[in-house]
Parts: structure tokens; C-alpha cells; sequence
């Protein structure tokens, strides 16, 4: 009798200790549901090549802007920071998804020659003159920027120019043709670099330089250049975004490039840009319509 109850108690044990086992293989069932539930597949994100002129770069807008939509949109912007007219190449050889640059009439024409597609103004900023604090070109006391330049040229004071085919550069070379002045000679420097090697170079020989104000103000700090010129309608600079021809290079992620030109233009996207003052001063002012 004493040998039955035994063998009976560890069969009464062995069956509690096999329905615990089967409540706790339920619950972890339950879990794993849940489990798989909450290891659904995420998305990646998406990938999208930005190229885009110096000074959006150099002056923090971009990495101020784009995680506002690489957020909402599930993407990783990649920023190719070039001058504006290596930016327009590489996107005309489509090597760029979309383009965000600053000289409109080229722009214009890259639309209408079929490299790009869906253009919209953005924002604009300015072009502003800096020079030493001495201003030895007496460009401060100018009446407009034809005199400005003429002064810089007459006076034989070194300018240096970006001579890169970039938007500052292509402006540059307009405001010596408007100004009849003779763009040569051993004061007049072709850097071959961007703004912010330019600007450095400048201030280094003591030279004049045409500059966009954003990244101007951005290296103020760092260097002694002044503004000694302004405020002259010729010195508008406008910013425009748009899409490589996908009819051109049909490998291009055109449906990213729409997305961040609508979002560009958006009224989040223009309130971002208008709201965006490192260094207290409004830097670009949105103008999308």
C-alpha cells in the first residue's frame, strides 16, 4: 500500500508539473503572438541625393531643415555640397535626384533644355561686397554696385573671386559686365574654390570679395572682413529646387525628389525657413508661391 501511494504521489506530481508546463507554453504563446506583432517589419527609409550650392550648406540651414522631413516621410537625405554650376552637372548627368541652387537664368534654361523638371522659387537671400575694415577702395561711400566695382578695379585693391562657375560666381561676373569695368590684371584673383575658401583667402590678402550673406555671416567671427557694400536690387539672390528629368535617367528616385520640393515649398517647410536665424539675423526668406 505504502509502494502504491508512493507511485501515486509522483504521478499526481508529474501531471501538475506537465499542466504547469502547458499553462506556462500557453502564455509564452500568447507572448510570441504578441511578439511578432511588435517586431513588425519597419520600413527603411528611403534614400534621396541632394545636391546643392555651398551656402545652404556652410550656413546650417540644411542640417537644421531636412530632419524635419526625413521624419515625416521615412527618408535619409545625402547632401552633395558643390558650387551651383558643378551641382547643375551633376545633376544633368544624373548623378543627383534633385537640386536646390541659386542662379534662376541657368536654372531656367536647364528646365526648358529638359535636364530638370518641376522648378519652384524657394527663398532668397542677398549678395553683399566685404572688404577690410580700412577700405582702401573707398567702396563704402559707393552710390550703387557699378561704383562699387569700379572703385575696386580703379584702385588696384585685390579682389578675389570664387572663379568656380558657382551662383556667387556667375553673379560676379554680371556685376562686372553691368558695372563696364574690365575684369583683369594682377588684382583681380581667380580663387577656383568655394565661399568659405574664398572668404578666408580675402581676408588673408586684405581683398575684397562678393559674398552670399548667409555664409558671410556664418565665418564673421573668424574673420576681420566688414560689409562695406549692400542693399543694391542687383545683388537679389534667389534659390530654386528642382527634380532631375526622370525621363532622362529613369534610375533616379523622382517621387523623393517631389516630395521634398513640395515639402520645400510647403507652409511647414517656408515657416521652417523663415524661423531660421543662428546668428539672430533672418539668413534666407521664404518666397515659394
Amino acid at each position: 500500500m505504502k509502494r502504491f501511494l508512493s507511485i501515486l504521489m509522483v504521478f499526481l506530481m508529474l501531471v501538475t508539473f506537465a499542466t504547469g508546463c502547458g499553462t506556462t507554453d500557453g502564455d509564452n504563446g500568447d507572448a510570441g503572438d504578441n511578439g511578432d506583432n511588435g517586431d513588425a517589419v519597419v520600413e527603411e527609409p528611403g534614400r534621396l541625393i541632394l545636391v546643392t550650392t555651398t551656402s545652404t550648406y556652410d550656413s546650417g540651414l540644411l542640417d537644421y531643415l531636412l530632419p524635419f522631413f526625413e521624419e515625416e516621410h521615412n527618408y535619409e537625405v545625402d547632401v552633395v555640397s558643390l558650387g551651383t554650376g558643378a551641382a547643375l552637372e551633376q545633376g544633368q548627368n544624373g548623378d543627383a535626384d534633385v537640386a536646390l541652387v541659386h542662379a534662376k537664368a541657368t536654372e531656367l534654361e536647364m528646365v526648358e533644355a529638359g535636364h530638370f523638371v518641376d522648378r519652384i522659387d524657394v527663398m532668397y537671400n542677398d549678395f553683399v561686397v566685404v572688404g577690410p575694415a580700412e577700405d582702401p577702395a573707398g567702396v563704402k561711400e559707393s552710390a550703387d554696385i557699378k561704383e562699387a566695382f569700379a572703385k575696386i578695379a580703379e584702385s588696384g585693391s585685390e579682389f578675389i573671386s570664387r572663379g568656380d562657375d558657382s551662383g556667387t560666381h556667375k553673379k560676379e561676373l554680371e556685376l562686372w559686365t553691368l558695372s563696364e569695368v574690365a575684369n583683369e590684371g594682377d588684382w583681380y584673383v581667380n580663387a577656383g574654390v568655394g565661399m568659405g575658401d574664398t572668404l578666408v583667402m580675402a581676408d588673408e590678402k586684405l581683398g575684397y570679395t562678393l559674398t552670399d550673406r548667409a555664409t558671410y555671416l556664418s565665418m564673421a567671427e573668424t574673420l576681420e572682413l566688414e560689409i562695406v557694400f549692400e542693399g543694391d536690387e542687383s545683388l537679389f539672390n534667389q534659390y530654386g529646387i528642382m527634380a532631375v528629368n526622370p525621363e532622362n535617367w529613369p534610375d533616379v528616385n523622382y517621387d523623393g525628389a517631389k516630395l521634398l520640393i513640395e515639402f520645400m515649398g510647403s507652409e511647414e517647410g517656408q515657416n521652417l525657413i523663415s524661423e531660421f536665424k543662428p546668428y539672430g539675423d533672418t539668413l534666407f526668406f521664404p518666397n515659394a508661391e
